[in-house]
């Protein structure tokens, strides 16, 4: 039994259900909702590579390489922001971060 194209899509698949999951169920904790989102995105790589890998083209890994370059400079600055926000709230719950309301 060789693995498939559809195994590699299914499992990104299961990880794309998995972040959307854990960005509906947790409204609360923002280190939780980066991480939900930076799994969503890996998930978009892996099905990337697989097509890829399958068509015999290196231009979906291509791409897999900017958007890994995106994907760490929006966690390197929503860090960084999280970071501040706890200084000034002592909090990272988002129901109390009302102040980047405009």
């Amino acid at each position: 039994m060789s693995i498939t194209l559809g195994h590699y899509l299914s499992l990104g698949a299961m990880l794309f259900a998995l972040s959307v999951i854990g960005i509906f169920l947790n409204r609360k904790n923002l280190i939780v909702l980066l991480m939900a989102i930076e799994l969503m995105l890996l998930a978009v790589n892996m099905n990337f590579v697989a097509f890829s890998y399958y068509l015999d083209d290196m231009h979906g890994q291509v791409f897999v390489f900017f958007i890994l370059t995106v994907a760490a400079a929006e966690s390197a600055i929503g860090l960084a922001i999280l970071v501040l926000l706890f200084r000034n709230k002592s909090s990272i719950n988002v129901d109390e971060l009302n102040t980047l309301k405009g």
